[in-house]
């Protein structure tokens, strides 16, 4: 019995494509790690290698589409007027629980061109909650952006070495010494 095959739909079926296969890339690499075969993303995501590698042409290159995503929703996490520094750390540490193959290889390309403009989108959203924090009062004046986005990559590199049962606890406990030298000083 010969398998069916889905029809093709040609140029139309790109960007639902796009989503799903950055969707499993999610799935499939936090569970298998990086060196999941592309060719299981593509299954995942319920497409064909071609599909994969017109949208992707190397892991690098799906990695900074899964990171876009996850700057995306931080950004809309920490749009509303109340959100804290806090709240940015919260969403920050549940992407990374998940996300550690994601950020090793960022971190091994973050001079590729490809890359560098994920510092600045991160920068960008850091620039925003610490300027809404700082007039609140909740964080010192001698708090940069710069300090805030060294504690995220501290932060995310423990989360990253530590085992994925101990990564939220091991994220809380070092947010909280972090988050004590932010604090205003007398």
């Amino acid at each position: 019995m010969r398998a069916e095959r889905k029809p093709n739909r040609g140029p139309s079926a790109g960007p639902a494509n796009r989503r799903a296969l950055v969707a499993a890339a999610r799935e499939v690499f936090a569970t298998e790690g990086l060196q999941a075969p592309f060719s299981a993303v593509a299954k995942k995501a319920g497409v064909g290698q071609g599909s994969l590698y017109r949208h992707f042409p190397d892991r690098l290159s799906l990695a900074v589409a899964v990171f876009d995503e996850n700057l995306d929703e931080l950004a809309v996490a920490v749009e509303p007027d109340d959100a804290t520094l806090d709240d940015l750390l919260d969403a920050i540490v549940g992407q990374v629980v998940v996300s550690t193959a994601f950020i090793d290889l960022i971190w091994h390309n973050r001079h590729d061109e490809r890359v560098t403009h994920l510092s600045d989108k991160l920068a960008g959203i850091v620039e925003r909650v610490l300027s809404r924090e700082q007039a609140a009062g909740r964080l010192g004046e001698h708090v940069e952006a710069a300090d805030v986005l060294l504690a995220i990559t501290m932060l995310a590199d423990v989360i990253s070495r530590a085992d994925a049962a101990e990564r939220p606890d091991v994220a809380q406990r070092a947010w909280s010494l972090m988050h004590h030298a932010f604090l205003p000083r007398e």
